[in-house]
């Protein structure tokens, strides 16, 4: 009878642990299928609703008058605009939304606090899933492009010539952590601001291995270059013979 019972039991136990085997199983099918159908927010095109573009005056020229015979020393001082870079400053509007791949929302939530990125590239369909911090490599190959020459004072490379600013998060790509990538923070109040990972409107090279884009941190209506509240400000490069590159914009809010 012992025998029988520690027979049986052996088999209960066996099947006993089978069963939380198979249940296992189950819960990590699961688990897998259920990560596998999880949809990342990543940045979406952003529609430009209002557009005012400007140019630099021209400066009016100061004069001198010194006697015949004389010999004058001067030193002058200008300020020419670049034909290398243009700039984009402004306010974003949007909300969060909960919504399928034709764009039906069963619920959405308006914004109180702007915050998140705004993505500038030449490139209309970036993989927003390999972006990473752009590298010398893929700096060199846009100002070729662009025909821009990298020993220029303005070139992207002279320009970008840093790794300071904050971390932040891209959807379907994950965390670039502080001080990584190429950066800098345009200025406020007409006045170049100190590098600093707290620095306002930080902007940041990335690249999705075909094309830069330039990263904006969104800031919540925040003192900009002119005095003017904005959302974001940032700088792209042109080529100097070609004025008339196009850049598609894309956002991430939340």
């Amino acid at each position: 009878m012992n025998i029988r019972n520690k027979n049986k039991r052996s088999v209960l136990a066996k099947r006993s642990m089978i069963s939380i085997i198979f249940v296992l199983l189950v819960i990590l099918t699961i688990l897998n299928l259920t990560n596998k159908t999880l949809v990342s927010a990543v940045p979406q095109g952003a529609t430009i609703t209002y557009a005012n573009t400007q140019n630099a005056s021209v400066s009016q020229a100061d004069s001198h008058t010194a006697a015949g015979g004389s010999f004058t020393t001067l030193v002058l001082n200008v300020t020419t605009q670049t034909s290398k870079w243009k700039a984009y400053v402004g306010n974003v509007t949007g909300k969060l939304a909960l919504a399928n791949t034709n764009g039906f929302a069963i619920y959405d939530w308006t914004l109180t606090t702007v915050q998140g990125e705004v993505y500038v590239s030449r490139n209309d369909s970036v993989d927003f899933s390999s972006l990473a911090c752009a590298n010398e490599g893929n700096i060199s190959a846009e100002e070729n492009f662009l025909n821009i020459n990298s020993t220029a004072d303005d070139s992207i490379s002279n320009t970008f010539n840093q790794n300071i600013h904050k971390s932040f998060v891209i959807g379907g790509t994950g965390t670039i952590e502080n001080s990584t990538c190429y950066a800098i923070a345009t200025y406020v109040n007409n006045t170049a601001q100190p590098a600093d990972e707290d620095a306002t409107f930080q902007e940041v090279l990335l690249s999705d291995g075909k094309n830069i884009v330039f990263t904006t941190i969104l800031e919540d209506s925040q003192q900009g270059f002119d005095l003017g509240n904005y959302d974001f400000q940032l700088i792209v490069p042109d080529d100097p013979g070609d004025t008339s590159i196009t850049y598609y914009f894309y956002a991430e809010l939340g």
